[in-house]
């Protein structure tokens, strides 16, 4: 994979976070044993804290502040892989997600490591790919799996929908397409915001170019965390935006299997 031309904008990755006893440490929100939805087969899915994209849809804004999360050691979160591991050789894999991971990419690179060579499980990273141009070839190499959100495709949609710029997203899959890295590409459905005929072409079109997709998944916007931005004191602003209808949705899909894309 070849670097790619710094964020014009940037929102830099946090230094490594070292507890008193100076172990390799990150701020962690939850866990999640089982999971169907975060990869192939069954998933141990680690949700980390900090996110620099301020998503309108977003599900999780508990996750946006770093230092909100409860810090734990490198040690801890493979203990708590650990247990499920010898289910997880042949059903499935462990997910790191968000937040954005790559806000605590030491961290979360040493979890790979381990997850991958001491415990030999399938990995796989969820992320925006925002922070990627900011790291080495070599951070990915425990990465079996990228689940890339591609938020929008329109540069101006993009900024308006997430606060932030779509350039290193699309820079970043491109990277990981020369490098024949697997990806899943995943794509929020939000009627009004990202359901336009012609966005939905361009970006099945951007994800036909790349190698290494297997496959598109288009996932309908829903409000289930409607509650926590009200918890929090944020405004949120997709109060009236109702979840996309059935045929909405099959009219996505069929655009990006017009495509050649395998999505679900």
């Amino acid at each position: 994979m070849s670097q790619q031309t710094p964020i014009r904008h940037p929102v830099y990755i946090a230094p490594a976070c070292i507890d008193e006893q100076g172990r390799l440490s990150g701020f962690v929100h939850s866990f999640e044993m089982g999971s169907a939805v975060d990869g192939p087969g069954m998933r141990f899915v680690l949700f980390v804290s900090g996110c620099p994209l301020r998503c309108l849809y977003c599900h999780n804004p508990d996750t946006i502040k770093m230092h909100n999360g409860t810090l734990m050691t490198v040690d801890h979160v493979i203990g708590e892989m650990a247990e499920y591991a010898s289910f997880l050789r042949f059903a499935g894999g462990i997910t790191i997600s968000g937040g954005e991971p790559l806000m605590q990419a030491h961290f979360i690179r040493e979890i790979f490591y381990l997850a991958k060579h001491d415990l030999h499980l399938h990995t796989a990273l969820d992320t925006q790919g925002f922070l990627a141009a900011q790291l080495e070839d070599e951070w990915f190499d425990d990465v079996d799996l990228v689940l890339l959100d591609i938020k929008h495709i329109d540069a101006d949609k993009y900024q308006a929908l997430t606060g932030h710029e779509l350039q290193p997203t699309l820079d970043f899959a491109r990277r990981l397409s020369d490098a024949g890295k697997a990806m899943w590409i995943r794509y929020v459905l939000v009627p009004g915001y990202t359901d336009a005929v012609e966005d939905v072409e361009k970006l099945a079109e951007f994800i036909a170019t790349l190698n290494g997709v297997e496959r598109v998944e288009v996932l309908p916007f829903h409000k289930l965390g409607e509650h926590k931005w009200e918890e929090l004191g944020f405004k949120y602003q997709l109060k009236e935006v109702q979840p996309p209808g059935a045929e909405l949705t099959a009219r996505v899909v069929g655009q990006f299997r017009a495509r050649g894309l395998y999505t679900c």
